[in-house]
């Protein structure tokens, strides 16, 4: 059945749209008979005001358009959570959508966000956006001045506000908690290798062996995508040589690996010990439970809306942008263990 509108309403009354406009939002202006007849036509006819029509009206939706690479990644899905409870405390609504690591989805999804949709933008960028250094996408919105926030995945090619993890010291920390325990052969695992995040935790976890004076050996670093094989890939590494600790960079990787090890005949930790990345649900209830770091999604997702909200609240104001960095912690478990 076709929705009601204002103007099948003035019909019906014999009146203007405007005067249907003032009745139906209360103004003084109409008699209080009129009034409460057409609130009450409108009622029984399931009237909706047109959100879109008083959002162009207003210049404001009062929404926030997010964008992430990847929903199966237990981080982003933290993130979210820490945007949609700022935006809603804040009077927000948020659209989420997903670029799944495609520059192409990702900048049709900004254009669509960017003709009138949202009034400002959380985004962490597709790998393949990273890699091609192609933001076009994100300067027009800038050029366009929808307040921008980055989070995670940044890039340094546009000026706006940032929410980033210091993941150089989470991939030095991890890799340094490995050789505490007495682990001196780890492999680096990664489905993110084209990424900023997982350069810089690569690049933390060479510096923390040339730090124990241990040689860089690149057979010990599998770098993947979702089309490799990575029970394949694990068998090549457990038969290069042998492995006593395991750096996988998600937390789903970081499962797949507790998986193939167990199912070669490996004790975890006795013969191996894992670490994994975001401290989802999946790391706490594997057996045996996944030593894990936590990149505090849910906080994440809370800066990036408050910086992005500040930013809208001040859309005429020269405030610098800012960069906030975010600590990791290592969530020990048993997964990881002293090494005889």
């Amino acid at each position: 059945m076709r929705k009601i509108t204002l103007k099948d309403i003035a019909s019906e009354f014999n009146v203007s749209v405007s005067t249907v406009s003032k009745a139906i939002n209360d103004s003084h202006e109409i008699s209080v008979g009129l009034k409460l007849k057409i609130q009450q036509y409108a009622k029984e006819k399931n009237y909706k005001p047109n959100k879109l029509a008083l959002n162009l009206l207003n210049r404001s939706t009062r929404t926030i358009g997010v964008v992430v690479p990847n929903i199966l990644n237990y981080f982003f899905v933290q993130v979210l959570y820490g945007i949609e409870k700022i935006a809603n405390e804040n009077g927000y609504n948020i659209i989420s959508c997903i670029s799944d690591e495609s520059f192409e989805k990702e900048s049709k999804t900004l254009e669509f966000l960017d003709s009138g949709t949202v009034d400002g933008l959380i985004v962490s960028l597709a790998e393949e956006t990273q890699i091609q250094e192609k933001i076009a996408s994100l300067k027009n919105i800038a050029r366009n001045q929808i307040p921008l926030v980055l989070f995670d995945r940044v890039s340094d090619l546009i000026d706006c506000d940032k929410v980033i993890v210091d993941d150089f010291e989470a991939g030095y920390k991890t890799t340094k908690y490995f050789l505490d325990i007495g682990c001196r052969t780890i492999a680096f695992v990664s489905p993110i290798g084209q990424s900023s995040v997982g350069k810089l935790r690569w690049e933390g976890y060479k510096k923390a062996l040339s730090d124990y004076g241990l040689d860089y050996d690149e057979k010990l670093v599998v770098n993947f995508t979702d089309k490799d094989d990575l029970d394949l890939l694990m068998s090549f590494l457990l038969n290069y040589k042998s492995i006593h600790g395991i750096m996988g960079l998600d937390e789903i990787t970081a499962v797949k690996i507790l998986h193939i090890v167990k199912s070669r005949g490996y004790k975890v930790p006795g013969d191996i010990s894992i670490i994994g990345f975001t401290n989802g649900p999946l790391s706490e209830y594997v057996s045996p439970a996944l030593t894990t770091v936590s990149q505090h999604g849910k906080y994440i997702g809370e800066c990036a809306a408050k910086l992005l909200i500040q930013r809208m609240d001040r859309s005429n104001d020269t405030m610098p942008y800012k960069t906030k960095v975010v600590k990791t912690s290592l969530i020990v478990r048993d997964s990881a263990k002293k090494q005889d």
